[in-house]
């Protein structure tokens, strides 16, 4: 698609003519005098009262005053120019009087002064779109002086939107405290293919911390690019994620539909781990603040065992990894359809309201409310892979979790969360950086 992606206003602004003053000296401290003797004639000079010779006259020039000249940039003619590129004028010899610069549609593009004899635009243009510009300079004799030029900005031959999210496709929210483990995603609402194209992507994207946090982007897909640091992030870190695409070549064709930017603040730190003990003991999950452990649970994880539906294998186990914390539903709608076993299959379920449910992964994992005490109070896992709670328990981890706290989970003998799945802590840094995660 192809947009004028930046609407314009009309402004015209006066700067007044200067005129100078040009003084010429004429003044001589000595006379010529001649006069005739006898047959011949002759030059003589007079004397001062001194008696000394005077010095002949020597005539002054006035300087030559120049005309205004008026130069613009982009040049007249231009062509493919960058949108987000300012329009300058300037006046050599002379004052700038006025300038205007609009676009097919009549509006006029804003701008300031730079100076007596300059001018700025001080807005992005749109693609694809002839501009034109009528500027008047006044030089120091007076004389006014117009120059009109053209240009035409860069016409794409498609546009892509960029958004800022988090995992699980969320929109990451602007102003919002999140926890510690929190990832922001750049999606593309279409295709980046090829290295040279995501690294140019990559170029247009910036992460500004207070106080500075180093991380490291990493894609994943085509269209999602992952940003986190090393270890989490420190508590109280202010974060703001962009991305200047407008105006940017991405790579066949295809440029940037508009800038996009998020900023948030980390909250306290909150780290949340389980273990799963069954069947040897009962699976606990504890939850620690700045360190401290501030709550133990009794859960009951993804009973060990599987099914297979429509040829593909459905592992129960709860997975192994870092999770964070993605969204809290109460009530979610659970149904084994969702991750593939219908109802009637052998261990499925039809569709039901679990309450105070914490989601952890993309695909379903969750802490949630079930009454399966005994389960929980004497190491036997029973569900298709979430973290089972008492009620209380429920309650409060709901209450009590930011999106973006981790979930550390260990023992279950099942396979480990993958990125696609929300597992992007569960990739080591030297994995993140190597940019092997991608997914092509």
């Amino acid at each position: 698609m192809v947009r004028d992606a930046r609407p314009t206003r009309w402004a015209r602004w006066l700067v007044p003519a200067a005129v100078v003053a040009v003084g010429i000296a004429g003044c001589s401290s000595a006379h010529n005098v001649s006069a005739t003797r006898g047959s011949g004639v002759g030059t003589h000079h007079a004397s001062g009262s001194d008696g000394a010779a005077g010095t002949s006259a020597t005539p002054h020039v006035a300087a030559k005053v120049l005309p205004a000249t008026v130069s613009t940039v982009p040049a007249a003619g231009a062509k493919k120019v960058d949108p987000t590129q300012r329009i300058t004028v300037s006046v050599a010899h002379g004052t700038l009087r006025s300038v205007k610069v609009t676009n097919p549609a009549g509006k006029t593009v804003t701008g300031a002064a730079a100076g007596s004899a300059g001018w700025r635009s001080n807005e992005d243009l749109g693609y694809g779109r002839t501009y034109t510009v009528v500027a008047t300079g006044v030089g120091a004799d007076g004389a006014a002086v117009t120059k009109r030029s053209s240009f035409t900005t860069v016409d794409p031959d498609n546009t892509v939107d960029a958004n800022i999210n988090r995992i699980g496709g969320y929109a990451l929210t602007n102003g919002a405290t999140y926890g510690v483990a929190i990832v922001p995603i750049v999606h593309f609402d279409s295709p980046i293919t090829g290295k040279a194209a995501r690294a140019a992507v990559v170029k247009t994207l910036s992460v500004t911390t207070t106080p500075h946090v180093a991380g490291a982007w990493a894609w994943y897909g085509t269209q999602d690019v992952h940003y986190r640091p090393q270890s989490y992030w420190p508590s109280g870190t202010r974060v703001t994620v962009a991305a200047k695409i407008y105006g940017k070549d991405l790579g066949h064709g295809v440029y940037g539909a508009s800038d996009e930017s998020a900023s948030f603040t980390i909250g306290r730190k909150q780290i949340t781990i389980a273990h799963d003990n069954a069947p040897k003991a009962v699976n606990k999950v504890r939850v620690y603040r700045e360190d401290k452990l501030v709550r133990t649970m009794n859960t009951s994880m993804g009973m060990h065992s599987g099914t297979y539906s429509g040829g593909h294998y459905i592992d129960f186990h709860t997975m192994n990894g870092s999770y964070t914390v993605l969204q809290h539903d109460d009530p979610a709608i659970m149904s084994s359809a969702s991750y593939g076993l219908a109802a009637t299959d052998p261990g499925g379920y039809a569709p039901e309201k679990i309450y105070y449910a914490t989601k952890i992964s993309t695909d379903g994992i969750y802490l949630h409310y079930l009454d399966t005490e005994p389960a929980q109070n004497s190491g036997v896992d029973v569900s298709h892979g979430c973290l089972n709670l008492n009620h209380p328990n429920a309650v409060w981890f709901y209450n009590h979790s930011l999106i973006g706290d981790p979930v550390q989970i260990s023992g279950t003998h099942g396979p480990t969360i993958d990125v696609a799945q929300g597992g992007d802590w569960s990739v080591s840094w030297k994995q993140w950086t190597s940019g092997s995660i991608t997914q092509s």
